[in-house]
């Protein structure tokens, strides 16, 4: 059914919302691309003269998509080579969606991306629809399929786990920017000592490269074990500028807003590192570096003024 041209205005205007969505539920901006265009064509085949609602209507059918998504994606995930992990979004990337309220920047933060993995499909669905675009119980229930007590009663339940995986207390912006120029001096000196004393007692590494970019298959668990990763990661080889096509720049920004070490050569994203920084040091490095989940990073990069590189690495 060919759509006039209003509800096509209509959808467009609805469609950042809709990737916003997606993305958090799904913690891949293609697949939340694919899923907000499935959207479209459903748009497209329906009596839209008839839908009372339309944002409504697309949310709802878009959820929908996104849980049948988690489904299959839980399945896929289990037969993925090494570590999982979301697909990063630069400073200013559209689909980050609102960021007017502390919940809802926290809500597409890296580090609460990945803790999001551990809840049930159902239980992303109503925690993203909650705490990031503040619906209220009795829309998500509707658009579920469920009583509004389940939905209070799954957000509570959601929201706990959430917090059950970070509950350390943050730093303010100038002591993180400290703390990342520390560890980068750290890391390229060669010594693990300093590094050791930038991390907490029970920091990890964990990386995914997709298996295209070598990546440890498990994540690399206590201080020590993480200051000497990262001493060889940034030890210089010609091993390593062969396999990334040189020597990356580093510069420091936000992926998801957090503080973020991105590594660029010719122009291309080679690898996002989002680290979780405490008040006891840094937690956690999450480092993307499968190519499949950098093409939109490279792309926002290409868009924007980044400024000089801190470093060149390698």
């Amino acid at each position: 059914m060919a759509l006039t041209l209003d509800e096509v205005d209509r959808f467009e205007a609805s469609r950042p919302r809709l990737e916003a969505i997606a993305y958090r539920l799904l913690g891949s901006a293609s697949e939340a691309e694919d899923a907000v265009q499935e959207t479209f064509l459903r748009w497209q085949a329906a009596e839209v003269d008839h839908i009372e609602v339309p944002e409504a209507w697309l949310t709802k059918v878009l959820t929908n998509l996104c849980l049948n998504q988690l489904t299959s994606a839980r399945a896929r995930r289990e037969t993925y080579v090494g570590q999982w992990l979301p697909e990063p979004l630069l400073a200013g990337d559209p689909m980050l969606g609102p960021a007017d309220t502390a919940e809802q920047r926290e809500s597409v933060s890296y580090a609460v991306l990945v803790l999001l993995e551990r809840l049930s499909p159902g239980e992303r669905a109503v925690y993203v629809l909650r705490e990031a675009f503040d619906y209220p119980h009795r829309e998500i229930a509707e658009i579920l399929d469920i009583t509004e007590a389940a939905s209070q009663q799954t957000f509570h339940r959601a929201k706990r786990h959430v917090a059950d995986g970070k509950a350390r207390s943050e730093v303010d912006e100038a002591a993180a920017r400290r703390i990342i120029d520390e560890f980068l001096a750290a890391a390229t000196s060669g010594r693990t000592e300093p590094l050791v004393r930038l991390l907490t007692q029970d920091a990890v590494s964990i990386g995914d490269g997709g298996g295209k970019i070598p990546a440890r298959a498990r994540a690399v668990e206590g201080a020590l074990a993480v200051a000497k990763f990262m001493r060889g990661l940034f030890k210089p080889g010609k091993a390593k500028r062969d396999l990334t096509g040189g020597s990356p720049e580093l510069h420091v920004t936000t992926a998801n807003g957090d503080h973020a070490v991105v590594a660029v050569v010719d122009g291309r994203v080679i690898g996002v590192m989002c680290l979780e920084i405490t008040a006891e040091g840094i937690a956690a490095f999450r480092n993307q570096v499968n190519p499949d989940k950098l093409e939109r990073a490279t792309r926002r990069w290409a868009a924007t003024d980044h400024g000089e590189p801190l470093l060149k690495a390698f």
